[in-house]
């Protein structure tokens, strides 16, 4: 299985210090925060890995990473010249991989306790295709993306973002597990309010076939977004990389 790293994005809530670099490179612990992702794909079993980032980060990335030797993985590099959502960053991955390819999409600021090595292997058997993500539960779920739950068929029904009456106390973190026909699902999403390509709109559009299953995380987890999630995240991943 191979892996896409997303680590575009402006870190607007982390400014001033996203003014300097991407927020991706932040220290966490005693590491840029890119690095845990990295590692958590490493011991997963998973050596191929695709990074996404913007142009002015890049040079950055790689002397952080290189060409990931030094991490036991092998890293190739895109760049997003321009926000066009998350959807529209995952599609640069397109050329480098192959048909029937299955593969995580890890948002590169979420950070996690848990081991994906059990996920992956449940994505890999999965003999349908279509797409799985890792729910986790929390208190208000209102700050996120909520999935409509089908428990009897382990299935996501619908995925609303940010509701005021959640439909459940789970939220939708930032690991996906997809197939090369996620390409053909971005093809027909259309852009938000704001212009970009959603990755709720192509996870609704799996939904609505009914092939989108789901996990739930039991250990801790953090979008280290702010300043809050950055600081808890450097406290419980002190020392946590070897």
């Amino acid at each position: 299985m191979k892996a896409v790293i997303l680590a575009g994005g402006t870190g607007t809530r982390l400014k001033p210090l996203t003014y300097w670099t991407n927020k991706h490179l932040l220290p966490v612990g005693s590491y840029p925060m890119i690095c845990y992702g990295v590692t958590k794909l490493r011991d997963s079993g998973i050596r191929d890995i695709v990074i996404v980032t913007s142009r002015a980060a890049l040079g950055n990335f790689a002397d952080v990473l290189g060409s990931g030797r030094d991490w036991g993985v092998s890293i190739v590099y895109r760049v997003q010249e321009e926000a066009g959502g998350i959807a529209q960053a995952l599609e640069l991955a397109r050329p480098l991989m192959l048909p029937g390819d299955k593969f995580i999409v890890l948002l590169g600021d979420n950070l996690f306790e848990e081991s994906l090595q059990p996920y992956c292997d449940l994505f890999a058997k999965q003999p349908a295709s279509g797409a799985m993500v890792l729910l986790k539960k929390v208190k208000d779920p209102r700050r996120y993306g909520v999935p409509k739950l089908d428990e009897a068929n382990g299935r996501i029904l619908h995925i609303e973002e940010k509701p005021d009456l959640p439909p459940s106390d789970f939220c939708v973190t930032g690991l996906y597990f997809y197939d090369t026909e996620v390409f053909q699902m971005i093809d027909g999403v259309k852009p938000s309010r704001r212009g970009e390509l959603e990755i709720t709109d192509v996870n609704n559009a799996y939904a609505q076939t009914g092939r989108l299953s789901y996990q739930e995380m039991r250990g801790w987890w953090t979008d280290a977004g702010t300043f809050e999630s950055l600081e808890e995240a450097g406290r419980r991943l002190k020392g946590a990389i070897s």
